[in-house]
């Protein structure tokens, strides 16, 4: 279907890719998040959702990430944009950075329980064993593969009677 020609409006284009994302139908929403964009460019929510259904269903990392930062440059008052930009980043693997753009949009809307629960997924990080010692320091990531197999060991062992 070429929804760029029917007479739906830009938003009613975004709403309904907003369901299709929320549905698990990524590619549907795509097309919607296009069609919206291309009605109304200037629109920063519609150029964002462009840009993530771009990462995730084209795998198109630096045109999403264009997308998401200018639309987010542009309204940086916006939770959803700093979300977005977080979960593109999650598509491709860069951990560090998607916990970067939650906490800024957590910072908007402490309340945003979708953001809460991305990072709470994502976990904390445990301190490094040796704290004196950058996180990458070779003795630093020994003793932490050390913490990990000896805690594994732990949960796996016998019970003692």
């Amino acid at each position: 279907m070429d929804y760029a020609l029917s007479t739906t409006t830009a938003e009613d284009h975004f709403r309904q890719g907003r369901e299709a994302l929320d549905g698990g139908a990524a590619p549907d929403a795509l097309e919607h998040f296009r069609s919206a964009h291309q009605i109304d460019r200037a629109n920063p929510r519609y150029r964002s959702y462009y840009g993530l259904a771009i990462g995730v269903v084209e795998r198109r990392f630096d045109r999403a990430l264009e997308l998401c930062r200018s639309a987010a440059k542009e309204e940086f008052f916006n939770p959803d944009l700093y979300h977005n930009l977080a979960r593109v980043h999650l598509a491709f693997g860069f951990k560090a950075e998607a916990i970067r753009y939650l906490r800024r949009g957590l910072m908007i809307d402490p309340a945003n329980k979708a953001m809460h629960e991305d990072l709470y997924t994502l976990g904390t990080r445990s301190r490094p064993p040796l704290g004196f010692l950058p996180r990458r320091h070779p003795l630093n990531r020994f003793a932490g593969q050390l913490r990990r197999w000896w805690a594994a060991r732990g949960a796996h062992a016998p019970a003692s009677a």
